[in-house]
Formats: structure tokens, C-alpha cells, sequence
């Protein structure tokens, strides 16, 4: 399988996961600082929604269908 087809497989199942989730939820540090004995954090909270899965289930078929169309 070329590469193209690999990464258009990925997509769809990745977003497959996505979408059977309903959205995953994520939490990034942003900035640490320390002072003295307490340590201060930020963090930011993210959401990953459905449609986002979605759409890399469509962006993957397509991907898919351009591999196996270049094969032919």
C-alpha cells in the first residue's frame, strides 16, 4: 500500500474513535512557575468535537480512493 492509502486508513481510524467518543477532551500545561516551597500551573482545557472525527473519516476515504486510483 503506498503511503497516501497508510495515512488515508490512519485518518479514518482515528477519526472512527472521534466520532464513536463523542468528542475527546484534552488538558495541556501551559506555563509552570515556581515560588520558593509552591508551584504555580495553567493549564488549558481543549475538546475535540464529533465533526472534527468526521471530517478525517472523509479526508480519509478520499485519501483511500486517490491511492488506490493512482495503483490502477
Amino acid at each position: 500500500m503506498k503511503p497516501l492509502g497508510i495515512v488515508g486508513v490512519l485518518l479514518v481510524i482515528v477519526g472512527a474513535v472521534v466520532v464513536a467518543l463523542q468528542g475527546i477532551s484534552y488538558v495541556k500545561d501551559r506555563d509552570t512557575a515556581r515560588v520558593g516551597p509552591i508551584r504555580v500551573t495553567t493549564e488549558e482545557k481543549g475538546f475535540i468535537t464529533p465533526l472534527a472525527g468526521v471530517a478525517a473519516i472523509a479526508v480519509g476515504v478520499v485519501l483511500m480512493a486517490t491511492a488506490k486510483s493512482k495503483n490502477a
